[in-house]
């Protein structure tokens, strides 16, 4: 059940947040070093 709900939750993440694998991290702003590690914490817990 807990990886169906991150699957589901990488997809939506992926159609709606902005994808920032193209920027520099040290130029980021907090807001989007946020959602940068919110990300990657929902696409490692899919893949478990």
């Amino acid at each position: 059940m807990k990886k169906s709900f991150f699957r589901l939750l990488n997809r939506i993440n992926k159609a709606i947040l902005p994808k920032l694998s193209n920027k520099d991290p040290n130029k980021l702003t907090k807001l989007q070093k946020g959602i940068l590690a919110y990300r990657y914490f929902v696409l490692i817990n899919s893949l478990d």
